[in-house]
């Protein structure tokens, strides 16, 4: 029998419930990981209060950390006692024990813990994606960026500044701005919808934002287009203050033709090639120091409930990981 969170209904973190199941042997192509560390996403959120619509009843999380205990049939990257790591569905990663597909599986470096793992991997796919597909920051690049001194905000940072990005943060209290800086923001500022536009054109030099990427949603996305330049890219990847009013598309237009994408993480691992790839370049920076695992917090599965509560509160200063 194996520890997993379930829940019957979306609502409160209060909904989330410690439970024991069989979990049994691996099937065609999969594996059972014993698990050492669990991810705790934005995304769980988001789809235990049923604004990313799930399946219910539904286990929950998408990121975990382990080692492989058993193998199925025709499985062949990778054997019994591989550290291993994963960041996709399907959901379920609450668990101390689990049924995983060996083809979403990642090897872990000898120097890779698995708390270290288990706060960068999701993550850190999605900063890879957004920095390198979604708009391709290179030199000289100015980057807007929400949420500066979070988990996903301070591994963009860091990658941003190495990319040879200016990186100007924003924040939603003072006391986040040196953690911010640190990350590799050359510019924080505490968010204000009436000063910010200002801000980041002085930070440009009357530029503005080639790209600004915005985790918050609805209470940020008008000022947001406001900090671009003419033909920017606003990139809404997130609704941690709900889902952005539509847009009308001649407000594009009027605010100087520009692009609006709102990407997703699924869509940018579809392929297990695709997922293996951006999962690698992840833990090479990882191992290269280009970016660091910022584990704020640990938890016992059992208070996985308090686990989200303070990371959806803004309590937590880095990543959030479980431990089984």
């Amino acid at each position: 029998m194996s520890d997993v969170v379930r829940f019957e209904d979306v609502g409160s973190a209060d909904q989330l419930q410690l439970v024991k199941i069989e979990v049994g042997e691996p099937g065609e192509g999969e594996v059972r990981i014993e698990q050492h560390a669990v991810g705790v996403n934005p995304l769980d959120i988001s789809q235990r209060r049923g604004e990313v619509k799930i399946p219910l009843p539904s286990g929950i999380g998408l990121e975990g950390a382990g080692v492989v205990a058993a193998v199925g049939p025709n499985v062949s990257n990778v054997k019994v006692g591989d550290r291993v790591a994963y960041a996709t569905g399907p959901i379920g990663s609450y668990a101390a024990s689990r049924l995983y597909p060996a083809e979403r599986l990642v090897k872990l470096p000898d120097s890779v813990s698995f708390e270290e793992a288990a706060a960068v991997l999701f993550k850190g796919i999605t900063a890879q994606y957004l920095l390198k597909t979604t708009y391709p920051v290179g030199r000289g690049t100015y980057v807007l960026l929400y949420g500066a001194a979070g988990g996903v905000g301070q591994l963009m940072a860091s990658w941003a500044r190495h990319l040879g990005a200016v990186v100007i943060g924003v924040v939603s209290k003072e006391s986040s701005v040196e953690r911010a800086r640190a990350a590799g923001c050359e510019h924080v500022f505490v968010y204000d919808s009436a000063t910010l536009a200002a801000n980041v054109l002085e930070a440009t030099g009357g530029r503005k934002a080639d790209v600004v990427y915005d985790p918050i949603g609805k209470l940020t996305f008008d000022t947001s287009l406001d900090c671009l330049k003419v033909r920017g890219l606003m990139v809404s990847f997130g609704i941690s203050s709900g889902v952005p009013d539509p847009v009308a598309i001649g407000t594009l237009n009027a605010k100087g033709s520009l692009y609006l994408t709102r990407p997703s993480l699924a869509a940018h691992v579809a392929t297990a090639d695709a997922y293996q790839e951006r999962a690698a370049d992840v833990l090479d920076a990882l191992v290269k120091g280009i970016i660091k695992a910022h584990v704020a917090t640990t938890y016992a599965l059992k208070d996985a409930a308090k686990a989200q509560q303070d990371l959806e509160n803004g309590h937590s200063r880095g990543a959030i990981v479980l431990v089984p």
